[in-house]
């Protein structure tokens, strides 16, 4: 029986997991990760054995927010490296790749399969995908409907680095009677300018790439392209690069 390389990205709001055996497409699963990383990593493995059988052989390598939580890991490696390799493999050829996932936003520069360079801004909530969760809940919507309401909308401005601010500047705009496609707008329009001010601090290679929870959304994809001045490619599998990265690692690891 070919050997299986596992990889889990058990991120703040997201678990992901990747399969690899030769020979076979990935296999790519997706979790809520809940309040506790350790009852998450447990469900994973339950879920693992239910679908392959028994993993104890299998290569496992841990990443992201709650790496260390995964106790039958045979390796754990950081979120850098592993979003490096997964989202190099993705897209073929050295990029750029920025990674916008639930508490914080990461630039990485990789060439040949490896991070040269990198960035991550976890001080501020308002770049990332939990911001996007709490804006979409103050107006109603689900992330779906929030960002196809923006899509139509004229964006209106929100200058708070803080989430608690920003919602509170979002609530005084609803007062005002504001349309939900505009605040929409203007929740989506701010977290593409704080991801753009981020990344603007760093070179960009020609190739610039999306992994995290919205990687797959051209819209989103276009806004950041624009406030970058380059071209933005979306990732409809990006949100496993970090699984199938750390798969791909456990795989050399052993070789």
């Amino acid at each position: 029986m070919a050997k299986k390389y596992i990889g889990i990205d058990i991120g703040s709001t997201a678990s992901k997991v990747c399969v690899l055996e030769e020979g076979k497409e990935p296999v790519y699963e997706v979790l809520p990760t809940g309040w506790n990383s350790k009852i998450t990593a447990g469900i994973i493995r339950e879920k693992l054995e239910e679908k392959f059988g028994d993993i104890s052989d299998a290569e496992i390598v841990a990443t992201g927010y709650g790496r260390i939580s995964v106790e039958y890991a045979d390796k754990v490696i950081t979120e850098i490296s592993c979003h490096g390799r997964g989202g190099y493999e993705m897209r073929g050829q050295d990029c750029t790749i920025i990674d916008i996932g639930g508490q914080d936003t990461k630039y990485i520069n990789v060439v040949n399969g490896k991070p040269v360079d990198f960035l991550m801004n976890d001080k501020c909530a308002a770049g990332t995908g939990k911001f996007i969760e709490v804006m979409a809940n103050r107006l109603g919507l689900t992330i779906e409907e929030l960002f196809e309401l923006a899509e139509i909308g004229n964006p209106i401005a929100i200058s708070s680095l803080c989430t608690v601010f920003a919602e509170s500047e979002v609530i005084n705009y609803m007062g005002e009677g504001r349309s939900r496609e505009d605040l929409a707008a203007g929740v989506i329009d701010s977290v593409a300018l704080k991801v753009a001010t981020l990344v603007q601090r760093k070179e960009l290679q020609d190739t610039v790439i999306i992994t995290g929870g919205f990687s797959n959304n051209e819209f989103f994809a276009g806004l950041l392209g624009k406030k970058i001045n380059r071209k933005v490619d979306a990732m409809p599998l990006g949100r496993y690069a970090g699984a199938y990265g750390a798969a791909l690692l456990a795989g050399e690891k052993s070789a």
